[in-house]
């Protein structure tokens, strides 16, 4: 039975009492639409970007953002190196935390790895 009954006031509705089928199906559009609106603006917000899993996790094992981005990759020491203009010797040592680095030097290296400079700072 989908009946609705009003009650008026004035001559106008009021209010409208439904059956309680229809109510639920009223509430589960209304959050459909929620849903919708809320992907909708997370689309548009998005920026593409996902750290992925096998990164995180290695990061959150002590592993610096280099190493974990470039065994991510499937890039050896020498290939990345060889993208960033660096040697291999420090590459390895950024890696391992022995040798900071310059801004200049991340850049290359993020470029390398289709990263952002962010990305690889810790």
């Amino acid at each position: 039975m989908t009946a609705v009954q009003f009650i008026e006031r004035d001559g106008k509705h009021e209010y409208a009492i439904v059956p309680i089928e229809l109510f639920d199906r009223l509430i589960d559009a209304a959050d459909d639409r929620q849903d919708i609106a809320a992907l909708e603006t997370f689309r548009r917000e998005d920026d593409g970007f996902r750290v992925p899993g096998q990164v995180l996790h290695a990061i959150l094992q002590g592993v610096t953002p280099l190493k974990a981005w470039r065994e991510y990759r499937l890039l050896s020491q020498v290939d990345l190196a060889a993208g960033a203009g660096i040697s291999k010797a420090y590459l390895s040592q950024l890696e391992t935390g022995k040798r900071k680095g310059s801004v200049s030097t991340f850049a290359a290296l993020a470029t390398a790895l289709g990263v952002t400079l962010d990305d690889l700072l810790e």
